[in-house]
């Protein structure tokens, strides 16, 4: 990924050259997965907003009319998902482009810097996308992480583990949604974490991504999460969510999100300081930002970066407490209109329902 390339400086330079066709109005990428169900969403927010939506994404044969008709992409491929982007931009008038996940941030990094249109440079959606290479970076910059270490499986299983601190958490290198986080109170306990998460990742062929794991120093203390923007590196809030159940492991399963956020002011300024220090360490500087942070008393320590917007139907929380929602927001700072996100006028929460087996639910009763 970091070798992209000439090609694609080719094609920015092409890019003045190509002869777009007339649209009465502007037009938004957006670059998802198939099974993404953030997809509608965006579509719903684009339609509101009169701005055109095409969808990239692997999914020719999808039942959702905006993925099969949109331009097809393997997003297991970037290069060459990049450059059928690059490619496509001489038939749409694209004036944005955006991601709908984790997976889909490098991509859209080099597609829009490509076209010449608002993005973060490669390298920041780069380290967003690495659990370790981001600790080195926001580390070497003296920001606060847990401390934290890199070790392949066969260290795990061989006992290479002296300097590792417990309670520790063990995290694959590039998974979001608390995919394979587990707590580990001993070596034991580590080694046999280890085995499962390997089962996890085996699947994976990027460098790196299926043979060593991230495990660092387990953080006690709340946990928070921040939705925001940036504009030209400027840090914007939209959100601060509590997260009121205890998260102490063995697994991270979310469970209630709360907003506003109950913690005192004071507070909630340092994070937002510390979380546009930790942006501008990245390299990130416009668009959207997801953050997760643990507090143990007065101490911050930064858990999660990710240039896209919170999982899940989270965002929903957004429109329900201010009336806009964040997709538009989004989509208009991939526009280049920095139009400042409204003010939350009414608390909002959501609870996601723990599945403790695997069964099938058959109803939910009792919902208003």
């Amino acid at each position: 990924m970091h070798a992209l390339h000439a090609a694609h400086q080719a094609a920015a330079v092409n890019h003045n050259a190509f002869q777009y066709r007339l649209t009465p109005r502007p037009s938004i990428l957006l670059v998802a997965p198939p099974d993404s169900y953030r997809v509608a969403p965006y579509i719903s927010a684009a339609k509101k907003l009169g701005i055109a939506i095409r969808i990239a994404s692997q999914g020719e044969h999808s039942l959702v009319n905006e993925i099969a008709e949109g331009i097809h992409i393997d997003l297991n491929t970037p290069e060459i998902a990049i450059d059928t982007i690059i490619n496509s931009a001489a038939n749409y008038n694209f004036h944005g482009i955006v991601a709908a996940d984790d997976k889909a941030t490098e991509i859209v990094a080099h597609a829009a810097k490509a076209l010449n249109l608002p993005h973060n440079p490669p390298q920041a959606a780069h380290l967003t996308r690495w659990k370790h290479k981001a600790r080195k970076a926001l580390s070497t910059a003296e920001l606060p992480v847990p401390e934290y270490w890199v070790k392949s499986f066969d260290e795990i299983q061989n006992n290479q583990l002296s300097e590792i601190q417990y309670p520790c958490v063990i995290k694959p290198l590039n998974l979001s949604a608390s995919r394979g986080v587990i707590r580990c109170n001993s070596k034991e306990e580590l080694k046999k974490s280890a085995i499962r998460v390997a089962d996890i990742v085996k699947l994976f062929d990027e460098a790196d991504a299926n043979s060593k794991v991230l495990i660092e120093k387990f953080i006690s203390g709340k946990e928070v999460a921040l939705e925001a923007v940036l504009q030209q590196g400027k840090l914007i809030p939209i959100a601060l969510f509590d997260k009121p159940d205890p998260l102490d492991g063995p697994y991270f399963e979310e469970t209630y999100y709360v907003t506003p956020s109950r913690i005192d002011s004071t507070l909630q300024s340092r994070i937002y300081e510390i979380i546009e220090k930790a942006c501008d360490v990245y390299g990130l500087n416009t668009g959207p930002v997801h953050a997760e942070l643990r507090i143990d008393n007065d101490r911050i320590f930064i858990i999660e970066i990710a240039a896209r917007t919170i999982g899940g139907e989270c965002a929903k929380l957004i429109e329900f407490a201010s009336d806009q929602s964040l997709e538009a927001i989004v989509i208009e700072y991939a526009l280049g209109k920095c139009a400042k996100p409204a003010r939350l006028n009414r608390a909002a929460g959501v609870m996601m329902i723990p599945t403790p087996r695997s069964e099938i639910l058959r109803r939910v009763e009792g919902v208003l």
